[in-house]
């Protein structure tokens, strides 16, 4: 059973039982400048679970993609990667814990409509009570049932394990202590799957003077699943209160849930990833089954996947933001498939592994045909500048034995060496440095890194303040005014928002002229000047498509979209379906000025825009 076929279960699943289906959002969440990417499949949904109506009901499903840059320096081991889709079904203030409990177990065990896994290896675990909430008793005794009604025991303490809220408290920003007033949050239920105890992994964890537990990281249990109970939000004082409708917010991990019905502990064995590794093989000349080079072919694997995923939802190599991480994570692949081949020739090769994984995601999520081109000049251009700067690193490296601190921090800036990548290189040359002194300089240039995104990359409240909604709506005006100026071949591959600038990713073969820049700021001005309404019609989406309405960057939609058309039917400026916030009238908005443009490369431009 592929990741293809679990997805496609367990979406019909709840769809046979009334949840509608909604497409993946992208992994680039569109005007929101508090964080950097989609790292949770909750993330799209905030709107309507702090209260906003969905216009597809009250029970909904997906399957979300995301991106987790924190988890970065954990790949290397047999489950955790930065790129994976997570599963959901969404109640809104419709069902409660004892359907949602029942559902997802039913769907883990059955033959028939789910997975087949044997109950026996499933365990799980709850909230057990603190900051002012009650141990989740209810959810004990709901497991308990469901574990007699197919013929096992669930003892609190050998099958179900109650954990504070560390472990089974779920908001974006953790425990209850942690949550910023106005942030949702509640107790959750996790489901793991029990490898068995003959995988003897138990000596490596932190609990290896206990009894292994579900928690106890050791690697024989892996979390599949995670129902949170989304019950309260934080007050200005502190305390949490109910919320007045209680919404239920799943999420299970695709790639974690192939691994158990696989019954191997190794998630880079599944259909997704393994092929991955298979030709990593083919490229080195290594093999998968020499522990030594397992930790280096999960790190290709997976940050080439995520890499390619990021591509194909706008992002492109970059010194800042999202195309940082993008950068940071190709040439980290690059790094580690030096350290398995010594070549640097061969890391041109890394491209190669992009059509592999847009193969095996598409139709879902790629045009083989259309995205192919731009994934491998991508890829294969920035690993190409990426290899002599490597090559010259490494020499110096090499020229110098006795490196301090200091002068690894000049590898950076000279080179273009993350911090991290200096220091796995020095580890393998078994070259010592200035611990202290690296350190300083590393926490130096962390904090730099703090002052200039931060809070971009922890996830948090979208920013829909005057200014952001403003500049959204900006969005549509200059997607609007290029097609006018350019040609109808212009089409919105991203954006980004903050309070003080827009920044607008389209397809264009060519530099924009200087008489290009001045028509599309007249027009857009003009738009402004003339005080056009913005108004939202929610449609179907063939009938909105058919009206005109544009959709962007290949997104999918679900059936039922906002519109929002700028102008009177009439005289129509845009029409777009978008689900962001906007102004009422253009009239709301500043005049604006085009910046600076830049080129990604690959058809590709950039411009900024700031109202003045």
């Amino acid at each position: 059973m592929t990741i293809n076929d679990i997805r496609s279960k367990f979406l019909s699943f709840m769809e046979k039982r009334g949840h509608a289906l909604i497409p993946s959002a992208s992994l680039v969440p569109e005007g929101d400048a508090t964080t950097l990417f989609t790292s949770a499949g909750m993330q799209p949904m905030m709107p309507y679970l702090l209260g906003q109506k969905h216009p597809l009901g009250t029970r909904l499903v997906d399957s979300q993609k995301c991106f987790r840059s924190g988890d970065i320096d954990e790949i290397g081991d047999n489950r955790h990667t930065t790129f994976f889709e997570m599963l959901g079904n969404w109640s809104l203030g419709d069902y409660s814990k004892d359907k949602q409990l029942e559902w997802f177990f039913t769907f883990l065990i059955s033959k028939n409509e789910g997975l087949g896994l044997d109950p026996k290896k499933l365990f799980v675990t709850v909230f057990e009570g603190g900051s002012g909430v009650s141990k989740d008793v209810e959810a004990i005794s709901i497991w308990q049932d469901l574990f007699k009604r197919v013929g096992v025991s669930a003892k609190e303490g050998e099958r179900i394990f109650a954990y504070p809220a560390n472990k089974n408290w779920w908001s974006r920003s953790g425990p209850p202590e942690n949550m910023p007033a106005g942030e949702p949050g509640g107790p959750d239920s996790e489901v793991f799957f029990d490898f068995g105890e003959d995988l003897k992994l138990h000596e490596k964890s932190i609990f290896k003077k206990e009894k292994c537990h579900p928690n106890c990281d050791c690697g024989r249990f892996m979390e599949i699943g995670n129902s949170v109970f989304m019950q309260y939000l934080k007050k200005e004082d502190g305390t949490l209160e109910e919320l007045p409708r209680k919404n239920i917010d799943f999420g299970g991990g695709l790639t974690r849930l192939e691994a158990a019905v696989n019954s191997d502990p190794d998630m880079f064995k599944i259909s997704s990833l393994y092929p991955l590794i298979q030709e990593i093989e083919t490229i080195s000349g290594k093999s998968y089954s020499d522990a030594e080079n397992q930790p280096l072919m999960r790190v290709i694997a997976d940050h080439l996947t995520a890499a390619t995923f990021l591509i194909k939802d706008g992002v492109f190599p970059t010194n800042k933001a999202q195309g940082y991480v993008l950068r940071r994570i190709l040439r980290r692949a690059a790094v580690k498939l030096y350290f398995l081949t010594a070549n640097f020739e061969i890391l041109e090769r890394l491209s190669e592994l992009s059509f592999k994984v847009a193969e095996f995601y598409s139709p879902l999520y790629f045009d083989i045909k259309k995205d192919t081109p731009v994934l491998h000049e991508t890829i294969k251009t920035e690993i190409k500048r990426f290899s002599a700067s490597l090559d010259k690193g490494i020499k110096e490296l090499q020229k110098n034995p006795k490196i301090d601190g200091k002068a690894a921090f000049d590898l950076y800036q000279n080179y273009g060496f993350p911090l991290e990548i200096t220091a796995e290189i020095l580890s393998r040359m078994n070259i010592k440095i200035d611990t202290k002194q690296f350190e300083a300089e590393f926490e130096k240039h962390k904090q730099l890194s703090r002052s200039a995104s931060a809070g971009m990359f922890t996830g948090g409240l979208a920013d829909h303040s005057k200014t952001v909604t403003a500049y959204h709506t900006a969005t549509h005006l200059l997607h609007a005014a290029l097609r006018q100026i350019l040609g109808t071949h212009v089409s919105q591959k991203g954006s980004n928002i903050t309070s003080e600038r827009l920044r607008f990713d389209f397809s264009h073969p060519e530099k924009l002229t200087d008489n290009e820049l001045q028509l599309t700021e007249e027009l857009i001005n003009k738009a402004i000047s003339d005080k056009l309404p913005v108004t939202q019609e929610e449609m179907k989406k063939d009938d909105a498509i058919a009206q005109g309405a544009m959709a962007f960057f290949g997104q999918k939609y679900p059936d039922i979209v906002s519109v929002y058309t700028i102008g009177t039917k009439e005289n129509t400026f845009s029409k777009e379906i978008c689900g962001g916030p906007h102004v009422t009238n253009t009239q709301e908005l500043a005049k604006i000025k085009i910046v600076k443009q830049e080129s990604l490369g690959a058809g590709t431009r950039r411009l900024y825009l700031q109202f003045v």
